[in-house]
């Protein structure tokens, strides 16, 4: 391989969608426990913008954490359309984490007198059940760029908006929780990734992802999983999104059991690239 293994002593910054007290600020905790890492954090206020600072840095002492998926809501489909953006710079997934989203009702003033809720629009929907049936329909639920950011721009003088976050986060801006656990779904957790310009090691429970495009042709696709099947690769996750080129043109994400350096690996990659129009490894990382 090209690109170098993780070399964690190596990483002295770290980027994640802000601000503190959001979700990403706690698996960026996350991160830095599991690998000891010693490094500098900071946020950013989008995920777009977390992945451009990252590109225009692209450093190997740099890495960012972003979310990728909900258990709930699904991906998080700015993440999916900024990660084959990143293959010039050579900058991977080298490690994931899982947290669970526990939501709460905060804010300086009683559940009776809300006229506004804030929060990430993944957060509000996550909620949806609890706000049907507890406010009437001229709530206005006003989306953030995160629950942190929600929380943090509510004032004290202001008895008619609420927001909705963690519990965490509530007592870090010293704003009151008015109700806790109040997900519609309890099994709620939210995949995060931590990105760089590393290749992970082998840990023996790797994943692989890869994005690929294919001719616009009946039977393209089915033609890479015949491959995958062929080498007795287990795949997990299979999406699409626009190629944004051409219409009726989509660009493919899978994730699979397995690290790029396994010899079926490599030779099922090598089956594909012929067959692909556009062909790229996102990364091959455990998780922590």
């Amino acid at each position: 391989m090209e690109q170098d293994i993780l070399d964690i002593s190596k990483i002295r910054k770290l980027l994640f969608l802000g601000p503190n007290g959001s979700y990403s600020d706690f698996a960026k905790d996350k991160f830095i426990d599991a690998f000891n890492l010693n490094c500098v954090s900071t946020n950013l206020k989008s995920i777009s913008s977390v992945i451009k600072a990252l590109k225009d840095e692209n450093s190997e002492d740099i890495v960012a954490v972003i979310p990728i998926e909900n258990s709930i809501e699904g991906i998080v489909r700015e993440t999916l359309d900024n990660l084959s953006s990143l293959k010039k710079e050579g900058i991977k997934i080298i490690a994931e984490t899982t947290m669970n989203i526990e939501h709460s009702l905060i804010g300086h003033c009683k559940i009776k007198d809300i006229k506004i809720i804030r929060s990430h629009p993944q957060a509000l929907a996550q909620c949806k059940q609890f706000i049907h049936a507890n406010f009437p329909d001229t709530l206005i639920e006003e989306a953030t760029l995160s629950t942190s950011a929600a929380i943090k721009s509510l004032n004290e003088k202001d008895k008619s908006v609420a927001a909705i976050g963690s519990p965490e986060c509530a007592k870090m801006y010293n704003v009151p929780i008015i109700k806790e656990n109040i997900n519609d779904e309890e099994n709620n957790k939210t995949r995060f990734i931590l990105l760089g310009k590393f290749l992970a090691p082998q840990t023996g429970k790797d994943k692989t992802s890869i994005t690929f495009s294919t001719e616009n042709k009946a039977g393209a696709l089915s033609k890479i999983l015949t491959i995958l099947d062929s080498y007795n690769i287990n795949m997990s996750y299979i999406d699409s999104r626009p190629s944004k080129k051409e219409l009726g043109e989509y660009i493919f994400y899978i994730d699979f059991e397995g690290h790029i350096l396994d010899e079926k690996i490599q030779m099922a990659f090598a089956d594909i690239k012929p067959l692909v129009k556009m062909f790229h490894i996102i990364g091959s990382y455990s998780s922590v």
